[in-house]
């Protein structure tokens, strides 16, 4: 085994438990996806596996040091050599060739002479070939700092990888690229994300959740379909057990009933005078015994169905996935809604954007993908089209429309209120008090969460909170902007957003890498930057 987790468990410093007893293995070349909502512990998980947190119980064995490519790279002083963990063979080698002779130079160095061409033919793989090794990692962006990451797998490697949402912020030539690794690699791989079609090329799936971890023994379709007959599962037990509280309050009124009509009779045998009253009053003092007994033994029953079928319910909750629905948008299909006409921009006059200026006609209905390498201007041009900007060359043409715009961090719900807050603002119909309220429990925000600040919120959190909060309003949007919405989302939240788009009737744009989401939502027409 190239990984082995013992009965691990993990809390915080307020003695908050992430997760408890955990316990799992990874063979060798095993490739396993670690899946679960926001929240749960994934990312830490993680961070347990490459030694960079530890354990407050059980243990941890692994046959090599892993390497590790987190979600949030949070380095600011290193280089790239630094960050690629190749400096000091780097120094030797430089000092080796500048006349040094000692031999702590060669023993660092471990006659790997082709160290510095490794690098940048590591680094060009990812599409970094200009970058200096010496030049600080701070410079980079989110994208670039993950590649410079990945281009360290062809210098080390590893027989273990670690990769949390690896193709967050990257564009389509990397995600093909991280793909082929996957498939490739004859590692130990364990991955965290939300990229359907990454998770697809896996062998194993694991579901983390606060009771534990369970194995699915395929990639995400597999338990995608064992979660579908789980949920049938459920629902069955359900039904069996409403059934059977249904019986059971039955049997318990008959009970009651056979005990009053005894009583009853009892009483006018009692006034007749047939029966000697002290051969009366212990018939009745028997038949109380017996009718207390049967009592105590239905409710009991009922009591334990109730508690069963309460705990079942709270599962079925748990699973429960938020349907959004919005009405169809009132535009007519085939509407001009934008024009743009020899459209250029440049933050510089004298360096422009696009090599061509753009040419392009958006009428109502159509679902478009906006798609390019990083820094091809995707957000740039949403920017021009919305008049948040203004073109350097050429025109945008509009009519008049509504828009919802959604990016990656869903920044309308990135305030400083708190839920209910939030949710009252965007009460623009004067809905009463207990409406607002019903309709944050249906977006799975009970009431204990309803003072909890907006800001602390997951990125999950945030998107289902911002379609409730439009689902209140009632606003019902001409067109529908999506800028890399799926990046920090959960696969529950993924689907909930995927099935939202799907159903929409209206204009729909959309910047996005995700694969697996541009073919759920039925693109019909795709523009290249």
């Amino acid at each position: 085994m190239s990984i082995i987790i013992s009965d691990v468990s993990y809390h915080y410093f307020n003695q908050h438990t992430l997760f408890e007893t955990v316990s799992f293995s990874v063979s060798k070349g095993e490739k396993v996806s670690l899946i679960g909502n926001n929240g749960v512990g994934k990312s830490t998980l993680l961070k347990l596996l490459a030694e960079e947190l530890t354990p407050s119980s059980g243990n941890i064995r692994t046959e090599s040091k892993p390497y590790y490519v987190p979600q949030q790279i949070n380095i600011k002083e290193q280089t790239i050599a630094e960050a690629l963990g190749v400096s000091e063979k780097l120094n030797a080698l430089n000092a080796i060739f500048g006349g040094a002779s000692e031999q702590a130079y060669y023993d660092i160095l471990n006659d790997d002479w082709e160290v510095e061409n490794k690098c940048h033919s590591a680094l060009k793989l990812w599409g970094l070939q200009d970058m200096a090794l010496d030049s600080s990692i701070s410079l980079l962006s989110g994208g670039e700092k993950t590649k410079v990451l990945l281009a360290g797998l062809a210098l080390h490697k590893p027989d273990i990888v670690l990769l949390d949402e690896p193709t967050n912020h990257l564009d389509f030539s990397a995600h093909k690229k991280i793909y082929e690794y996957i498939t490739s690699t004859k590692a130990a791989v364990v991955v965290v994300s939300h990229d359907v079609s990454l998770l697809n090329l896996l062998d194993t799936t694991y579901e983390l959740s606060s009771k534990g971890i369970k194995l699915y023994g395929g990639n995400y379709d597999f338990y995608r379909e064992q979660k579908a007959i789980e949920d049938r599962a459920l629902e069955q037990q359900i039904d069996a057990e409403q059934t059977a509280l249904r019986v059971a309050r039955k049997k318990a009124q008959e009970v009651q009933e056979r005990q009053d009509r005894r009583a009853s009779q009892g009483e006018r045998s009692k006034q007749k005078g047939g029966v000697a009253r002290i051969i009366m009053n212990t018939r009745g003092n028997l038949a109380e015994n017996s009718s207390a007994k049967l009592k105590v033994k239905h409710s009991g029953i009922i009591d334990d169905t109730q508690q069963r079928l309460s705990a079942l319910r709270e599962r079925q909750k748990n699973s429960a996935e938020l349907k959004v629905n919005f009405e169809n948008a009132k535009l007519h299909d085939g509407k001009v809604l934008i024009t743009t006409k020899d459209l250029n921009f440049g933050y510089a006059k004298d360096k422009l954007l696009w090599q061509s200026p753009i040419d392009v006609e958006i009428r109502s209905g159509e679902r478009i993908h906006i798609l390019g390498n990083n820094g091809s201007g995707k957000t740039t041009f949403i920017k021009l089209l919305l008049g948040e900007l203004s073109p350097t060359q050429g025109e945008v043409t509009k009519s008049s429309f509504s828009y919802v715009y959604l990016d990656q961090e869903y920044e309308q719900v990135n305030q400083a209120r708190t839920l209910l807050e939030l949710a009252e603002r965007y009460n623009e119909h004067n809905l009463a008090d207990h409406e607002i309220k019903l309709r944050l429990n249906r977006a799975l925000f009970p009431q204990s969460t309803w003072d909890k600040s907006c800001q602390t919120l997951s990125g999950g959190e945030r998107m289902r909170l911002y379609l409730c909060c439009l689902m209140i309003s009632n606003h019902i949007p001409d067109i529908f902007i999506l800028d890399e919405p799926t990046n920090n989302l959960d696969l529950s939240s993924l689907s909930i957003l995927t099935n939202t788009i799907k159903n929409y009737r209206g204009t729909v744009l959309i910047i996005s890498h995700d694969e697996y989401f541009i073919n759920e939502v039925s693109i019909t027409k795709a523009l290249e930057l």
